[in-house]
């Protein structure tokens, strides 16, 4: 099985799950051909430097049990970390962990002095784990609901770097390509 297999699979075993809270969670989606164009444009993204999307992969056998990715859009100086966790898996802090690993990733990054996980309010399982990691909440904006369990009021977590911005810690892009491992569990 390669790697879209495996998140069309994630994805499938999850729709109910996921549907609430990611507009994206639709039967096709579910699909390994969709997941495939989709992980052929995580790679332009990639190369572009725009978006870094990597699986979360439990070990040893490597079975894909979400995705997390670093997102460039939210202003200069930050990166927001967006992520799912298959609901065969929920509960067991993989979505922490590869959320903490992530947040070194992007404070890591030349000119990122901030990490942002934004979420609806009414997602508290999402909600849970920048809380869990010492983020803290910025604000609640309004927005247009995007997901059917969606209120519009988006949650706005922030971490900024504890690093000096003019310092030369982490001068390089992430290592890897799109789908990549971020985290395994044994």
């Amino acid at each position: 099985m390669d790697q879209a297999d495996g998140v069309a699979l994630a994805v499938g075993a999850s729709l109910d799950y996921l549907k609430p809270w990611m507009a994206w969670a639709t039967r096709d989606a579910a699909e390994p051909r969709t997941q495939r164009i989709r992980v052929a444009e995580a790679d332009e993204l990639w190369e572009s430097g725009s978006d870094f999307i990597y699986s979360v992969l439990l070990w040893p056998d490597r079975t894909v049990v979400g995705e997390i990715g670093l997102h460039r859009r939210v202003g200069e100086g930050g990166m927001e970390i967006g992520y799912w966790i298959d609901v065969r898996y929920a509960g067991r802090g993989l979505g922490t962990e590869a959320a903490r690993m992530l947040t070194g990733v992007a404070l890591a990054l030349p000119g990122v002095t901030r990490a942002e996980i934004h979420c609806d309010e009414a997602n508290q399982a999402s909600a849970a784990i920048p809380r869990k990691l010492g983020y803290r909440l910025d604000r609640i904006d309004p927005h247009e609901p995007e997901a059917p369990g969606e209120v519009g009021r988006r949650m706005v977590w922030v971490l900024e770097s504890p690093v000096d911005p003019g310092s030369d810690w982490g001068t390089q892009p992430p290592v890897g390509r799109a789908g990549d491992q971020v985290t395994g569990v044994r």
